[in-house]
């Protein structure tokens, strides 16, 4: 058998001999042995037969192609089929879009009210700590970076009697880039967006300074608002395209998300210029405002953390899993935040501001009583609702001012949000004592501010502050 391949080769030249293919002379095949089967090999010429001359007067060209009229007029039919089918689905995909924008402008909240004897109606009711002007985020999910900006602008004019209006944008480029790196060293396992904490400032400044605001607006447009909805999804696309892509080397993607901070935002400046010096970021902080970032500390009052230990605040908004925070608790955490603003120190406080008793027509935060009267507000209560998510980390507003009025303590907010520029003082809402037992969830303020609640943590092994 193992000459069987040649007989067949044979046989197929031979058929080839047969039809006219030319064979030249070969010698005879030797004989094979006894033992083994014979096998005969022929060479031959392949060529054309002679009877198949090539016609000279061949026409040859390009022409449209041949369609035939009945198959063009059914492939019509359905291209006209399909188009109108797309015509139809984006009508009613239109449709469906405006319906649904209708209905959320024409969405109704449920709201509450107290008659004016009840709260305050102006910010000229309060005794008021030195603080800038309220200032718009506008469509920027950066209330962290505004309230904790202004808090700092209050430290600076406690420091230094001086009154300058930051960058809160520069603090944004930077712990966008911070997130990014977290995002890639963790491979994706690590919260990407536009919130954050108000403990963010003091790391943040620890590690690129400050600005002031003319030295970097953060906005290259000609609008002069605040728009970061390109900005985010751009971010978001780019995040993807890492995972997706398993592109995890630091300096290709950091390098990426400095195209997209700067088309949006523009590069922060390594120098400039403030009243006729040239300062860094670094030297600006420390040289005029003074800030000394390790001063500051976050206050928070949970039963998921042994009172008078630092923890974690476990929120998608902490994405970098600080475990800094000093836990005590509800009481001190009212008395301490109360201590503060009456010591002459602002605080940065951040919780949940989607509450009915959150009133913008008349700027009013309080706790309705059909939720739970004020007098029933303790631990439990407050740790009941974080604990079902009834209260959640949306917001964060820089409290500015306190006062006492129709029993109750009050707490004069500068609000950068829109809803803070519905009522008659743009900028402020007036915040009562049961909202920020039951729905206030930390608070950023100088460690000054709070060393008699510190104090009871000195035997405790100490973190980051």
């Amino acid at each position: 058998m193992k000459n069987a391949s040649l007989y067949l080769y044979g046989s197929i030249l031979a058929a080839l001999v047969a039809s006219g293919c030319n064979e030249p002379a070969s010698a005879p095949a030797p004989k094979p042995a006894e033992d083994e089967p014979e096998v005969v090999i022929r060479t031959v010429q392949i060529g054309l037969p002679a009877a198949a001359a090539v016609d000279q007067d061949v026409s040859t060209r390009y022409e449209a192609k041949h369609r035939e009229s009945v198959l063009e007029e059914l492939r019509q039919r359905d291209k006209d089929w399909t188009k109108s089918e797309s015509t139809k689905t984006g009508d009613i995909q239109d449709r469906h879009r405006d319906e649904k924008e209708a209905e959320e402008k024409s969405k109704t909240v449920l709201i509450s009210s107290l008659p004016p004897d009840q709260r305050p109606t102006s910010p000229d009711q309060f005794t008021q700590i030195p603080h800038l002007p309220p200032t718009r985020q506008y469509s920027s999910g950066t209330c962290w970076s505004f309230a904790t900006t202004s808090m700092m602008e209050s430290e600076v004019i406690r420091l230094t009697k001086k009154k300058i209006k930051l960058s809160e944008m520069s603090t944004v480029y930077w712990e966008y880039q911070a997130k990014a790196a977290r995002y890639v060293a963790e491979r994706s396992n690590s919260a990407f967006g536009e919130g954050s904490e108000p403990n963010a400032i003091p790391r943040v400044w620890k590690n690129n300074g400050a600005m002031p605001l003319d030295a970097y607006p953060g906005i290259v447009h000609e609008d002069k608002r605040h728009d970061h909805k390109r900005l985010s999804r751009e971010l978001t696309g780019l995040t993807r395209h890492f995972n997706g892509k398993s592109i995890w080397d630091e300096e290709m993607t950091k390098g990426m998300l400095k195209v997209v901070l700067d088309r949006h935002l523009g590069p922060p400046p390594e120098q400039f210029d403030f009243e006729g010096k040239q300062y860094t970021p670094k030297t600006f902080m420390g040289d005029v405002l003074q800030i000394d970032p390790d001063m500051y500390v976050s206050i928070m009052s949970t039963l998921r953390t042994p009172f008078y230990a630092r923890g974690e605040f476990k929120v998608q908004d902490n994405w970098w899993h600080d475990d800094g925070y000093h836990n005590v608790p509800l009481d001190e955490f009212y008395s301490a935040l109360k201590g503060a603003l009456e010591k002459g120190y602002t605080v940065a406080i951040g919780g949940d501001v989607s509450e009915p008793g959150k009133d913008v027509a008349n700027d009013v935060m309080f706790v309705a009583p059909y939720d739970i009267p004020a007098q029933y507000i303790d631990q439990l209560a407050r740790e009941h609702r974080i604990e079902n998510g009834t209260t959640t980390d949306d917001h964060g507003v820089h409290l500015v001012g306190y006062t006492n009025f129709a029993g109750h303590d009050w707490f004069l907010a500068k609000d950068s949000a829109s809803g803070a520029v519905m009522g008659p003082n743009k900028g402020y809402f007036f915040i009562r004592d049961d909202y920020i037992r039951l729905k206030m969830l930390c608070y950023t303020v100088h460690i000054d501010a709070v060393e008699d609640v510190l104090a009871k943590f000195a035997s405790l092994p100490q973190g980051d502050k």
